[in-house]
């Protein structure tokens, strides 16, 4: 399944956040927002001579690392600031304030007047308020009261907002309080990455920001069985093993090579398909789990009622690990594979390799009640499958696990690899496992 039907189905099911960093802001206003460090370097012009050029330089050497990190070097600059009367939080508001929106944002607006949704943003501006004016969007800062009312876009500054700068989080000193504080936008936060699909705009994999808010994450999507549920979106290439460790650390997958603007028209192109199979597809999950219904051979002969499957799964806030839903999936898969034994079975061995990929793309199938039945389908797709076009043999599952391999967890593909080592003989099968 396509990731973005995936984000669109969770926006259709009001399970959506958005976790939005600087890339987020400079990608809405056209580039034109600062950068963190030449946030910092802005305010330390503000100091009068020669303390504004010796302070950059030993703060922001040019040619080699910074000597500290950013937000010690903004209690520095807040610190010589306050000499000549100023404030660093409040002359960042005034930075902040200047920014306009520009270029064509028309991609994240039509999103968000079609959809509900949560934001959360470590940015101080207003942005993303802007975007949404339509559809009056609900702004909760620290220092400001949490409004009451209902609303369809609810922003979170978590590090606050420039209608609050004394409550921004700025300098070593706010960063620890912010870290050690038991407030209410911690667990909030807590809340939103738990209950949602999250995805993240405008950070890097590195961002101390992004790595210290998710560090109350981590290990939760494991022990609960969730699956992924955070995607990282990335302008540049991600190599593969920095992927593998965040699906590993995080559960995050990276979804790279895409531009914030780009991201927002390929979920917006899959929205109205999502939309359509949300709400009936949560009800018949449901039937299907508890009330002893099941699903037709003509539903689970298409292609995408896998993905709808595990989406409503997910929607419904069930665990991939819970028993009914083991022996659900336990059952579909081995009745996928009889469909790879009738008629027009041509086509079944390309669905079951990409439900297959995408499935151990999600979680941890080591250990799991759904092991065995997942090798067991692994092994019958890989022996049926061909590099080239070899009679009998379908290419298109080949394709789907050549270009699918590198998304599986690292764990899931050192699974496979040592079944499918013991068990065949299938040429293309060993080559395409054999690879990192």
């Amino acid at each position: 399944m396509s990731n973005y039907f995936e984000i669109a189905y969770a926006a259709a099911s009001r399970r959506l956040c958005l976790f939005t960093g600087t890339g987020f802001s400079k990608a809405v206003t056209a580039n034109a927002a600062p950068s963190w460090q030449a946030l910092l370097e802005s305010l330390s012009a503000l100091l009068p001579a020669p303390t504004n050029a010796n302070l950059k330089a030993a703060l922001f050497p040019t040619g080699s690392p910074n000597p500290l990190p950013l937000e010690e070097a903004a209690q520095i600059i807040d610190i010589e600031l306050q000499k000549i009367g100023k404030s660093a939080h409040e002359e960042i508001a005034n930075f902040i304030r200047k920014l306009v929106l520009a270029g064509d944002n028309k991609p994240v607006t039509d999103f968000i007047e079609a959809n509900t949704f949560e934001v959360v943003t470590t940015n101080y501006d207003k942005l993303f308020e802007q975007l949404a004016l339509k559809v009056g969007p609900q702004t909760i800062t620290p220092g400001l009261p949490v409004p009451r009312s209902a609303a369809n876009i609810q922003v979170y500054h978590v590090h606050g907002s420039i209608d609050s700068p004394r409550n921004m989080v700025v300098t070593s000193d706010d960063y620890f309080r912010f870290l050690n504080s038991d407030s209410y936008f911690a667990k909030k936060l807590s809340t939103i990455l738990h209950e949602n699909t999250v995805v993240i705009l405008g950070y890097s994999l590195g961002d101390t920001n992004l790595k210290t808010i998710l560090s109350d994450y981590k290990g939760f999507s494991r022990t609960n069985v969730i699956g992924g549920n955070i995607f990282l979106v990335s302008r540049g290439s991600v190599d593969q093993h920095i992927k593998d460790y965040y699906a590993h650390s995080f559960a995050i997958r990276v979804i790279d090579q895409t531009e914030v603007l780009d991201f927002f028209r390929n979920v917006n192109a899959a929205l109205p398909d999502a939309i359509k199979c949300a709400e009936k597809s949560k009800k018949n999950i449901k039937k299907v789990l508890y009330d002893n219904h099941s699903f037709t051979d003509n539903y689970l002969q298409i292609e995408t009622s896998f993905f709808e499957i595990i989406a409503s799964i997910s929607a419904i806030g069930s665990s991939l690990n819970g028993a009914e839903v083991v022996k659900l999936l336990g059952t579909i898969i081995e009745r996928k594979i009889g469909y790879t034994n009738g008629y027009g079975a041509w086509s079944q061995y390309g669905h079951l390799a990409r439900w297959l990929t995408y499935l151990a793309s999600l979680i941890d199938l080591a250990g799991t009640e759904i092991q065995d039945s997942f090798l067991k389908a692994t092994l019958k797709s890989m022996e049926s499958m061909s590099k080239g076009q070899e009679l009998g043999y379908s290419w298109q599952a080949y394709r789907t696990w050549s270009a699918g391999w590198t998304s599986l967890t690292p764990g899931n593909r050192n699974l496979v690899r040592s079944y499918i080592q013991a068990n065949t003989k299938r040429k293309d099968a060993l080559e395409l496992v054999a690879r990192p």
